[in-house]
């Protein structure tokens, strides 16, 4: 009954942080982080990423340019650049050490102690990609409510708004963190039940005498 929790713990797990993963992949590289209609243009609407802004019409054309520099970035993309970059690789990395940890992974049946530490591994790489998803996400929806409530701004001035990527990114970092905690809470001992051993025979105890045979008793 137990194994068969952890199987399916395990099973959920993986699939849950390789969902979170392959989202933060797409969060990272969507322009979809902020979006911009403006008030004068309704046909355009503008949307950014960390690596480039897009601009789209009405006729179905996109166009889309890359940031001229990092430098010039503001500080919140900077450095969601660097951790959700961080976030895919320890995604990665966290999938290529737990698969040899689960259940019915025939190659290390035979060291459980080494399946249970590349599991534990493994959940506190996708623990972690999932907090590196989460903190730059965050921290752009942040600032973006900032300027969208800035008093100083004239009204007239469009703001930026939440895009889709800012809830894709937040769903990812869920998905992250809920994989890794459930592989590493069923990444626990398997106690393996030991067999009962028959009670050896004790040799008869000082001044015991043993019954006498039926051939003994015959004269």
């Amino acid at each position: 009954m137990a194994g068969s929790w952890r199987a399916k713990a395990q099973a959920g797990g993986m699939l849950l942080a390789l969902l979170g993963w392959v989202s933060s992949c797409v969060t990272t590289f969507v322009p979809l982080w902020k979006s911009l209609n403006l008030d004068l243009n309704e046909l355009e609407v503008w949307t950014m990423g960390l690596w480039q802004v897009c601009i789209a019409r009405e006729e179905g054309v996109v166009e889309c340019r890359a940031h001229g520099s990092f430098l010039a970035l503001p500080p919140e993309l900077r450095i969601s650049r660097l951790l959700m970059c961080l976030s895919n690789g320890l995604g990665l990395l966290g999938a290529l050490l737990a698969t040899p940890g689960l259940e019915g992974w025939t190659p290390c049946e035979d060291k459980p102690g080494l399946k249970r530490r590349l599991l534990l591994a493994g959940g506190a790489a996708f623990g972690t990609a999932g907090m590196a998803t989460l903190a730059p996400v965050s921290w752009v929806a942040y600032n973006t409510v900032l300027d969208f409530w800035d008093s100083t701004v004239p009204d007239i001035v469009p703001r930026w708004e939440f895009g889709e990527a800012t809830f894709l990114g937040w769903f990812a970092g869920a998905f992250l963190a809920a994989g890794g905690l459930l592989l590493a809470c069923s990444a626990r001992t398997t106690k393996a039940s030991t067999p009962l051993v028959p009670a050896c025979r004790q040799p008869p105890a000082a001044g015991h005498h043993p019954l006498p045979k039926p051939a003994d008793l015959v004269i």
